[in-house]
């Protein structure tokens, strides 16, 4: 390497490390969520923001949502957005599984933005209307089958979680089913309470109360080992109930434009592992039926492989099922 391409590399990295030194200062952080206020993504984000400012050094960190298109505005908006680190995205598996969904996307997931880590794992659980007549997996399993294909499986729409559970629990259980898709998973839950549709695959952040009301029926979650949460911890796996294998959370990672220095996203990483080691956003999390991540994902390169494992294990089952959004 020449004088000149040592003095221009030693130059950038001394600007880069000024820029991590400066960063953020009085600037206000905003984390962009893709999703309406309210909901569980929603919650995931500003629960965050309180317990990354003080780690990062911010003065504020705010949230923006910038909802529609089953995420994917929200994320085309960071991907365009300054690559400074004043604009965060905090997103859930759709980071995975709308590249297969839709067949034309104005940003790249993989070439548009620097991977920051993963925040957290939420379970699911697989419940019933309150009149079905199966009372655990197995019964349930054997009605699926003299069904016919008459089951009516809800969901909260094309590309939300219990969309993508209810299409792999097609696809391991090889039956088919009538899927019903809402607009929300409030809808959907008052129509299975309602008896209107059969089953509905849906976060523990929006079943652990119906199921602790017993305005449902449950018969799994979604992890590999049972939940400890006093409402949902009798409940057994699918996988110990005979899909083997069968996992599905829903888990949230934070994401900067393509772009934003290194020495910014690595003060970012180094934020959020603080920030998931609050005791007070732990215990928040935990309300909410999630499990902060603690494992390798949390480092951004191992966030993004986990990232592409899941666009691969997704990609075929959404491929199968000929579901995609315009």
């Amino acid at each position: 390497m020449n004088k000149t391409l040592i003095g221009a590399a030693l130059a950038l990295a001394a600007f880069g490390t000024a820029q991590a030194q400066d960063y953020p200062g009085d600037k206000v952080v905003t984390i962009v969520v893709p999703f309406a206020a309210g909901g569980p993504t929603d919650r995931v984000a500003r629960d965050l923001a309180e317990a990354i400012r003080k780690p990062l050094g911010a003065t504020s960190v705010v949230i923006d949502n910038a909802a529609g298109a089953g995420s994917t505005i929200g994320n085309a908006k960071v991907a365009r957005a300054k690559p400074d680190g004043y604009t965060l995205l905090l997103t859930h598996v759709g980071m995975a599984t709308t590249p297969v969904l839709y067949r034309k996307l104005s940003y790249d997931y993989q070439k548009d933005f620097e991977y920051l880590g993963m925040v957290n794992d939420v379970p699911m659980t697989l419940i019933g209307k309150p009149d079905l007549p199966a009372n655990n997996f197995k019964e349930l399993r054997e009605w699926i089958a003299k069904s016919g294909g008459k089951v009516n499986l809800g969901n909260a729409g094309i590309g939300s979680a219990s969309h993508l559970c209810g299409l792999l629990f097609q696809s391991e259980l090889k039956a088919e089913m009538t899927t019903v898709p809402y607009k929300g998973t409030a809808p959907a839950i008052a129509d299975l309470i309602g008896g209107q549709i059969d089953l509905l695959c849906d976060q523990t952040t929006n079943t652990t109360g119906q199921i602790e009301g017993k305005k449902v029926k449950a018969y799994a979650v979604t992890t590999m080992k049972r939940l400890t949460t006093p409402a949902l911890k009798d409940l057994p796996t699918l996988d110990e109930s005979g899909l083997k294998n069968f996992q599905v959370t829903i888990w949230h990672g934070l994401y900067a434009p393509k772009g934003t220095p290194e020495a910014v996203t690595k003060k970012i990483n180094e934020a959020l592992k603080v920030a998931l080691k609050d005791p007070d956003f732990v215990k928040k999390q935990e309300g909410l039926g999630a499990v902060v991540v603690s494992d390798k994902r949390v480092e951004p390169a191992e966030h993004k492989k986990f990232v592409e494992s899941e666009v691969a294990r997704f990609g075929p089952v959404i491929k199968a099922a000929g579901v995609y959004a315009d």
